[in-house]
């Protein structure tokens, strides 16, 4: 594996750890792929660095478990602006 591609996968990782930061936002943050995100931390950074890639694991989880709430906000928050609040004042 190249040394610059080693570096960036460390980088992404200590990244999304300190963060908190989503695929999304670390494939932003990087000019990279969101496939590249992923396969950083899953596979080259499990030979580089095995504990690094289990804490970036686990912060990658917690974002994946709540991204239908974020996604929902979204919604609302669409919807809130394009309709205005008369139509969604039940809506919490």
């Amino acid at each position: 594996m190249k040394t610059y591609i080693e570096e960036r996968a460390v980088e992404v990782a200590n990244f999304i750890i300190k963060s908190n930061a989503t695929v999304r936002e670390t494939a932003k943050k990087f000019g990279i792929s969101k496939s590249t995100v992923h396969k950083d931390v899953t596979e080259r950074l499990k030979k580089i660095n095995p504990m690094l890639a289990i804490e970036a694991k686990k912060v990658l989880e917690i974002n994946k478990s709540e991204r239908h709430i974020r996604g929902g906000l979204a919604t609302k928050e669409k919807y809130l602006h394009l309709t205005g609040h008369a139509r969604l004042k039940g809506f919490k």
